[in-house]
C-alpha cells in the first residue's frame, strides 16, 4: 500500500501499549496530529502516552473509538501490531470502513524513508546496541532521532527526536517486520533459532536477514559479528565490517580490564586504535553491544572523543541488566533476557560480576512455542544459577500448546535449588530464602516483581541492622 504521510492528520493504533507501537505514537503527536488507541492493558507505558495528552481505551469496542477517528477515514491512518489476533473486533470494523491500515513496521518503514537511517537487527543485542548508538549519535552535533525497543534511562523514552536527518531504528525480525526497511547503515548483532512460531527453521530465520541485508541502500554499511559476514556474500554493492569483543575482527578489543563489573577497554578499528574506553554500563556482554555501536558511530564520522563521551554516559535501558537494588547484603538486577542464549549471557555476567556468590535466579518463560522449541537450550542456560524459582509460561499471543508447561524446563534443570510457582506468590517464596545476588529474567509481566522485590530486600536489611 502506497501511502503518504502528507495527507495524515489522525492516528489510531491498535496495540499502543507495545514498545514500538507506543514510540510511534510519541512521534505522531510530536507531529501535532491527533494520536488515540487501544490496548487490552494498562501499562505503567500507557498511563505516561496518556499523561502526555493521547486518547487510550482497554476494552475492544468500536463505541469507544474517538469519533476525530471515525468521522475522517480518508485522513486517518490505522496503524496495528502483528500481536493484534485477527478476529479483533476495531480492526475488522475498521478494515471494512474503509480505512487505511498498515502494520507497525510498514509505518516505520515509511517515516524512515526521510531519514538517513542506522537500523540495528538481531535475535539479540538489538536493543541495547540501538539504545547506545542513539544516545552516542544525540551527545554529537550530528544528533538524532530513535525509535527503540526500550526505555533508554538517559531519556525516560524509547523514542528521541532532534531536528537531524538521521535515525536510529531498531529493526524486529519478528514477522519479518525489518523488510519494511531500506536502511543506509545496518548492525546486525545475532542470527539465532527464534520466533519458530513464524520461520518454522533457524534456516528460514538466516533467509530472513539475508533479505534485510538486501535491503541496504547502494553504497551502504553493514556492521555484522564475527563469523555471520558470509550472510552478506551476495551483496556487491555494500561495506561489509566485522566486530567482536572476543576474535579478531575488523572492530575489536584489547586490554580490556574490570572493576565492580564496569569494564575499560581499548577499540582496534579501521579508523585506528581508540584507548581507555570506560563504558558506563555493567555486564560483559555489553562490551560486545558498544563494540558494534562504536563501529557504526565510526563509520558515520564521529569524532572519536564526542564517542569515548558518549560510551562513559550512558546509563542503559530499563530491563536490560538493570541493577535494581545494591545493598551491604544483598543485589538485585532485573533483565528482559527471554532466549537461552539471552539467559546465559546475562547469567555469566552477574558471575563474572560478583564471583563466589550465590545467584538466585527467577525465570518467566516467554511463549508456549518457545518453550516447546528450546526445552534443553533453557535448561542448560538455567543449570548456570545457584537457585530457581521457574514461573508459569507467559503465553502473550499464544493459545497453550498441550504438553508445554514449565515444569518440562524443570525437570532437565541442574542447580541445588530448584522449584516452580506463580507470579502471584513469587513474592511469598522469595519472602522465604536467603538472597544473596538476585536474578529476574522474562519478556513477559515479571517486571511486575520489580518493585515489591526492591521493597522487600531494603526491608530486610533495614530489619537485621536493628
Amino acid at each position: 500500500m502506497d501511502i503518504s504521510l502528507n495527507s495524515i492528520k489522525y492516528i489510531y493504533l491498535i496495540g499502543i501499549g507495545g514498545i514500538g507501537m507506543s514510540a510511534l505514537a510519541r512521534y505522531f503527536a510530536h507531529n501535532k496530529l491527533f494520536v488515540a488507541g487501544y490496548d487490552s492493558t494498562s501499562t505503567a507505558l500507557t498511563k505516561a502516552l496518556e499523561e502526555e495528552g493521547i486518547a487510550i481505551h482497554y476494552n475492544d469496542n468500536i463505541e469507544d473509538i474517538p469519533s476525530q477517528i471515525t468521522d475522517n477515514p480518508k485522513d486517518t491512518l490505522v496503524i496495528y501490531t502483528p500481536a493484534v489476533p485477527k478476529d479483533h473486533g476495531e480492526l475488522n470494523y475498521l478494515q471494512h470502513k474503509g480505512f487505511s491500515l498498515v502494520k507497525r513496521a510498514q509505518a516505520l518503514g515509511i517515516i524512515s524513508k526521510e531519514y538517513t537511517t542506522a537500523a540495528v537487527a538481531g535475535t539479540h543485542g538489538k536493543t541495547s546496541t540501538s539504545t547506545l548508538l542513539a544516545h552516542i549519535l544525540y551527545e554529537t552535533e550530528q544528533n538524532c532521532n530513535a525509535f527503540l525497543g526500550g526505555i533508554s534511562k538517559n531519556f525516560s523514552s524509547n523514542f528521541i527526536v532532534s531536528n537531524s536527518n538521521r535515525m536510529v531504528i531498531e529493526a524486529d525480525e519478528y514477522d519479518r517486520s525489518f523488510h519494511s526497511l531500506s536502511p543506509n547503515l545496518a548492525i546486525i548483532t545475532s542470527i539465532d533459532a527464534d520466533h519458530l512460531d513464524i520461520y518454522n527453521t533457524h534456516a528460514e530465520v538466516k533467509d530472513a536477514f539475508s533479505i534485510f541485508i538486501s535491503k541496504i541502500s547502494p553504497n551502504g554499511n553493514l556492521i555484522i559479528k564475527k563469523g555471520l559476514e558470509h550472510m552478506a556474500n551476495k551483496q556487491q554493492n555494500i561495506k561489509v565490517y566485522t566486530y567482536s569483543a572476543t576474535q579478531d575482527a575488523d572492530f575489536c578489543i584489547s586490554s580490556i580490564s574490570q572493576k565492580n563489573g564496569m569494564y575499560t577497554f581499548t577499540l582496534n578499528s579501521p579508523f585506528g586504535k581508540i584507548e581507555s574506553i570506560e563504558l558506563g554500563v555493567p555486564g560483559k556482554y555489553n562490551v560486545e553491544n558498544a563494540v558494534a555501536a562504536s563501529a557504526a558511530a565510526l563509520v558515520w564520522g564521529i569524532d572519536v572523543e564526542l564517542l569515548k563521551k558518549g560510551l562513559k554516559s550512558f546509563k542503559g535501558i530499563a530491563r536490560r541488566f538493570d541493577i535494581r537494588y545494591n545493598g551491604k547484603k544483598s543485589v538485585y538486577i532485573d533483565d528482559y533476557a527471554h532466549h537461552p542464549e539471552e539467559l546465559k549471557a546475562a547469567i555469566n555476567s552477574v558471575r563474572e560480576m560478583f564471583p563466589n556468590r550465590k545467584i538466585t535466579g527467577v525465570f518467566q518463560p516467554h511463549l508456549y512455542s518457545r518453550t516447546r522449541d528450546f526445552i534443553n537450550e533453557f535448561a542448560e542456560s538455567l543449570s548456570l544459577l545457584d537457585e530457581l524459582l521457574l514461573l508459569d509460561i507467559y503465553p502473550a499471543r499464544e493459545k497453550p500448546i498441550p504438553g508445554i508447561t514449565s515444569e518440562i524446563i524443570l525437570n532437565r534443570v541442574n542447580c541445588s535449588y530448584k522449584k516452580t510457582c506463580t507470579l502471584s506468590n513469587a513474592m511469598q517464596e522469595l519472602n522465604t530464602m536467603s538472597i544473596d545476588v538476585l536474578l529476574t529474567m522474562g519478556a513477559g509481566n515479571i517486571d511486575r516483581l520489580a518493585d515489591p522485590i526492591v521493597k522487600m530486600l531494603y526491608e530486610k536489611e533495614n530489619i537485621d541492622e536493628l
